[in-house]
C-alpha cells in the first residue's frame, strides 16, 4: 500500500467476499490489487451503460464489508459512476463512491471465474523476452 492511495469500504455478499479473495489468492496479489483491476476492466463499460440497468444493482444490502486501497487516479472516478447511478430513475439520492465501487465490483464478480482469472493473468502478463535480444546479424 502506498500511503497516497485512498482507503474505502466495499459492501459484498458472502460468496462475492469469498470469490474475491480466491482471485487474489490465485493472482498472487492482494484484494486491492484485484479490485482496481477489476474497477479498470469494468468502468469504461459501466459508464457508457443505461444508467437504469445499473441502478438495478444498487437494491439488496451486502452482509460483508471489505476495505480497499485505491490509487487517486482510480478512486477519484467513482463519484461520476455514482453521478451516473443518480441519473437513474430510481435512486432517492446519490449514491456514494463507496456504493458505486460496490455496484461495479458486484457486476463484475458475476462473470465466470474461470474468465475472470484468466482476464487477471492476462492484465498482467508480462512479455516474453526474446531469446537474442540484442542480436544482430553477422557483418559479412
Amino acid at each position: 500500500m502506498e500511503s497516497d492511495e485512498v482507503m474505502l469500504a466495499v459492501r459484498l455478499t458472502t460468496a462475492e467476499r469469498t470469490l474475491l479473495r480466491r482471485l487474489a489468492h490465485g493472482h498472487r496479489g492482494d484484494v486491492s490489487e484485484v479490485v482496481a483491476d477489476a474497477l479498470l476492466d469494468v468502468l469504461p463499460a459501466l459508464l457508457a451503460r443505461d444508467a437504469s440497468r445499473l441502478a438495478e444493482q444498487l437494491g439488496p444490502f451486502a452482509p460483508c464489508a471489505v476495505t480497499v486501497w485505491l490509487p487517486p487516479d482510480l478512486a477519484d472516478l467513482l463519484p461520476a459512476l455514482a453521478g451516473r447511478l443518480a441519473s437513474a430513475p430510481r435512486p432517492s439520492a446519490t449514491p456514494s463512491p463507496c456504493a458505486a465501487l460496490g455496484t461495479a465490483l458486484r457486476l463484475w464478480l458475476r462473470q465466470d471465474p474461470a474468465r475472470l482469472a484468466a482476464g487477471l493473468r492476462a492484465m498482467h502478463a508480462r512479455p516474453s523476452p526474446s531469446p537474442r535480444p540484442h542480436a544482430h546479424p553477422l557483418a559479412a
